[in-house]
């Protein structure tokens, strides 16, 4: 799966578009190396996105098969580190 498809379906951020400019500003991190949109994840990247007040990283612990999931299934999908 895409990355930005991925920051986007496991509601890291609320819409692609918004993960997209993400990637082309250069603010998100996938194995500590700047990523593309295009970029293709796996099970166990880290995925670091560089906010203005501080960083945050995520690992990806399964790829969602739908666009979406639920809020409630986050913890399934995406572990806060």
């Amino acid at each position: 799966m895409r990355v930005d498809k991925w920051i986007s379906a496991v509601n890291v951020v609320k819409r692609r578009t918004i993960a997209t400019d993400m990637l082309k500003s250069g603010v998100v991190l996938v194995n500590d190396i700047k990523a593309k949109a295009s970029k293709n994840i796996a099970i166990g990247d880290k995925v670091t996105i560089e906010y203005l007040k501080g960083a945050l990283s995520y690992e990806v612990l399964q790829i969602p098969t739908t666009k979406t999931i639920p809020k409630s299934q986050k913890e399934l999908y995406v572990k806060e580190l």
